[in-house]
């Protein structure tokens, strides 16, 4: 398992550290960019009930701006974008470890520390009554809706820093 280095952006950046439930914290550094998510596409990857990239398809690997072979054996948390609160991944793997289905909105992080918006379905892969990893589809998301949940989440991490 383990979380590539991300590397120093050109444009101008935030550093952060973040705080993963794995037990470790990561430096990553974000920008302003935007990158908008293609029509038609589809992003789709797999992980292992630890959350550790098994799949990447090319649209992935193209929004993300790893390299496949940086994204294969990597944790699917080095996309975890700062600006993303603890509570939405908390519900999410609350509820896929349940072996339910759980789709919600997604700021994830670009290795050049840029942005993308996603929605994000994500599904149990069942055989034999386990859970033997998860497959994420992800979609273009509405505008507004993307406006609505970015203002949300910035409320829901201010509740989380004021709680720390």
């Amino acid at each position: 398992m383990r979380l590539p280095q991300m590397p120093v952006p050109e444009l101008p950046h935030r550093q952060h550290e973040l705080q993963f439930y794995e037990g470790f914290t990561q430096t990553v550094y974000t920008t302003d960019e935007e990158k908008q998510f293609p029509d038609g596409r589809l992003i789709v990857s797999s992980t292992d009930t630890k959350g550790i990239i098994t799949h990447a398809n090319d649209a992935f690997v193209i929004m993300s701006g790893w390299e496949r072979e940086e994204l294969m054996g990597s944790l699917h948390s080095i996309l975890r974008h700062p600006d993303m609160p603890k509570a939405a991944f908390k519900d999410l793997w609350d509820t896929v470890s349940t072996g339910t289905k759980w789709h919600g909105y997604v700021k994830n992080l670009r290795k050049n520390g840029g942005f993308y918006w996603v929605y994000a379905t994500v599904v149990p892969n069942i055989r034999d009554g386990e859970i033997q990893g998860y497959t994420s589809v992800r979609r273009k998301p509405s505008r507004s809706k993307v406006a609505e949940l970015g203002a949300l989440y910035e409320q829901m991490l201010a509740a989380e820093r004021s709680a720390s």
